[in-house]
């Protein structure tokens, strides 16, 4: 579209942090007729920024953190005839700055191509704010509300917070609407991927534990049945009984109160099963993250921590055993499917999204094995909740309080 169709000037793709440091521009060196192509990135300091925005190129790469900085930056004199969104999901918040500074430039660019893997990983709704970015609200309607009120009935939870359910021909009708500019394309239809293998290990705590989870539960659930249970009051629950399955607990200082080491056991069991094959790790709290480090430099294992993109070349070269990854910071868009073949989730969380795409870092084009999800699971437990939600395909804010009024009624033997 640059050289050969001369169709476009610059183009702009904006990426999450660790797939705008390395992915694109390395995936190009892999193809003969890209190698040409000038790649400028423009993260780092905001001298480094400038420079790398102001520089002679033909595709400049933006994490999506720096978007309303680049948009504040260039104004009017936006330069980019041309925008990817690597991801477009990130932008699905209608209420968000980034999203609002796209809507600013957006008559300025000629051409918006979105790519993601999970569309809609939470509800239809996810998608107004995408399409908005693509067609300026000429399929699904110019505002959010008009969008909610159209194909969304609307149920507000006596004051105190709002979910939408989708009306019975929502789906049908908003495929029609937006098929003629979006393309949906399954890796198994053009890609011949190996298996993916869901493995749930179930883990038992100890008596010590199990004792310290079930206080810990009767306490803060019973605690919060006394007023009306909200997203924060039950994010907050779920997060300290989450920790509690992995071992540890943040104390209200901040400081880390060590529990016990049942799910650390399990991982080295695990471990001891790949028979020396690396394994991806994600972690869902930092202390988790600390904890794994120990117990590996423990059992002799080579382990890193996921920071930058040397980490992932390292990996792929097969130079450690162990890669240690949060994944709000490696579920997108990185390629690390020949480090190996093995997903161990330490810890979940709520977010459909980041487990999907988390788990594609290996199961992608270019794996040649098998790729088996590991998933560490306390019994009779938050952990419990978790998995089911996320094999439900529904894990949103409206399951998460359900689950909790579901162990409410549990504890008070209703």
């Amino acid at each position: 579209m640059i050289y050969n169709r001369f169709a476009v000037r610059r183009c702009l793709i904006i990426a999450p942090k660790k797939v705008a440091e390395a992915t694109w521009n390395l995936e190009a060196e892999k193809w003969e007729h890209l190698k040409h192509l000038r790649f400028s990135k423009i993260l780092g300091t905001q001298q480094q920024r400038i420079r790398a925005a102001c520089a002679a190129a033909d595709i400049y790469i933006v994490n999506r953190e720096n978007v309303v900085w680049l948009v504040d930056y260039f104004r009017n004199d936006w330069p980019f005839d041309m925008v990817v969104i690597d991801e477009s999901s990130s932008f699905k918040n209608a209420r968000a700055k980034r999203f609002k500074s796209l809507t600013w430039i957006r008559p300025h660019v000629s051409r918006v191509v979105e790519l993601t893997g999970t569309p809609a990983p939470n509800s239809l709704a996810d998608l107004w704010a995408q399409l908005y970015l693509l067609d300026g609200g000429l399929r699904l309607g110019k505002t959010i509300t008009g969008f909610r009120e159209r194909y969304f009935s609307a149920n507000t939870h006596g004051g105190h917070f709002t979910t939408y359910e989708a009306k019975t021909d929502a789906q049908d009708s908003i495929q029609r609407k937006i098929g003629d500019i979006c393309i949906s394309m399954k890796s198994e239809d053009y890609l011949q991927l190996p298996e993916l293998v869901y493995d749930v290990i179930p883990v038992q705590l100890d008596q010590k534990a199990a004792k310290a989870y079930t206080e810990l539960e009767r306490e803060m659930l019973l605690q919060i049945d006394e007023t009306v249970i909200d997203a924060g009051t039950a994010a907050v629950l779920s997060n300290k009984l989450l920790q509690l399955c992995n071992g540890a607990v943040y104390d209200s200082t901040g400081a880390i109160r060590k529990l016990h080491d049942c799910k650390l056991e399990a991982f080295a069991e695990l471990i001891e099963r790949l028979n020396g094959q690396s394994a991806l790790v994600f972690y869902n709290f930092r202390h988790d993250c600390d904890r794994l480090l120990e117990l590996c430099d423990k059992l002799k294992l080579k382990a890193r921590v996921m920071k930058k993109p040397e980490d992932a070349e390292a990996w792929n070269r097969r130079e450690f055993d162990i890669l240690l990854a949060h994944p709000a910071s490696a579920a997108y868009g990185l390629n690390l499917q020949h480090g190996g073949n093995h997903v161990v989730w330490f810890g979940l969380n709520w977010s459909l999204e980041l487990f999907q795409q988390a788990n594609k870092r290996l199961h992608r084009q270019g794996q040649k094995s098998t790729v088996f999800v590991h998933e560490l699971v306390i019994t009779d437990s938050r952990d419990m909740d978790v998995i089911a939600a996320l094999e439900d395909k529904d894990a949103t804010q409206n399951t998460l309080i359900e689950s909790l009024k579901v162990r409410i009624r549990k504890v008070k033997g209703i």
